[in-house]
């Protein structure tokens, strides 16, 4: 058995922040997209520990930023973040009602949130006039680290475990995103697909990758043994698919959007 902590959601924070610096960077990329709002009002959704908000408000200059996480592990890190500006409210992203929001702002949160033909407009309508909406998402569902853990759900005893559940991240294509943009009535608009080439050290370090992230949406419907088992023929399986070369070269598609209300 595994004896890493996992909150009931499922989320790990200290397996998630394995890999801190790799998945830092679409952040950087995404929050360099933004114009800085001395003076504005900034929501993070999906904030986490709470650490790049801090970065997020100094980069935009707001009189407020507020990190939204629904996690309760990632709760306990926010004490030390909070204050100058900054502060934290437990609530779902899918739950999401503010208005006056200067920047929407959502780093690798909402493709855990269903049905953005919903969730987009109700984004929208929290951003005061002139205000800006920045996304980031992974759309790395054909690589064979997402689409294996699809086939693994869909084996015995796997499927049963999971009553026929089988995760895949609410992610639309790239021009889906840039015609909602347009129809939502954004004046000016950014969609992009980016590709990170992470070098890590061996195949077998996917699996380490994974953990913090995708099987998380599995983790928490199962019980822990029924986890373990479903992480010994996901590990089975990926590896027999993946080249044996080290440093192992990790192609990861993500999506960064950023959009200006006319």
């Amino acid at each position: 058995m595994s004896n890493e902590a996992a909150s009931p959601d499922g989320w790990q924070p200290e397996q998630y922040a394995r890999y801190r610096s790799e998945r830092e960077q679409p952040f950087y990329d995404l929050m360099s997209l933004v114009t800085p709002r001395p003076g504005g009002r900034v929501v993070d959704l999906g904030c986490g520990t709470g650490v790049l908000t801090r970065v997020l408000h100094e980069h935009t200059q707001a009189a407020e930023t507020i990190g939204v996480d629904r996690s309760a592990a990632m709760m306990q890190e926010w004490a030390s973040h909070a204050g100058g500006g900054v502060r934290f409210e437990r609530g779902d992203i899918a739950e999401f009602s503010m208005s006056g929001i200067d920047v929407v702002f959502a780093n690798a949160s909402i493709q855990w949130v269903d049905d953005h033909a919903d969730l987009f407009p109700r984004l929208v309508e929290s951003l005061a006039p002139g205000g800006q909406l920045a996304v980031q998402m992974p759309a790395n569902e054909d690589h064979p680290s997402h689409a294996t853990a699809g086939r693994v759900a869909r084996q015995a005893p796997h499927a049963e475990a999971l009553n026929g559940f089988v995760y895949r991240h609410a992610v639309e294509a790239p021009e889906w995103y840039a015609e909602q943009l347009a129809r939502l009535g954004f004046a000016e608009q950014h969609v992009r697909v980016q590709v990170y080439l992470h070098r890590l050290p061996g195949p077998e370090d996917v699996v380490e990758w994974v953990k913090g992230s995708l099987l998380t949406g599995y983790r928490k419907r199962i019980s822990g043994q029924e986890y373990e088992a479903f992480l010994r023929d996901y590990r089975e399986q990926l590896l027999s698919v993946l080249p044996e070369e080290r440093p192992f070269l990790y192609s990861f598609k993500r999506i960064l959007l950023w959009g200006r209300m006319g």
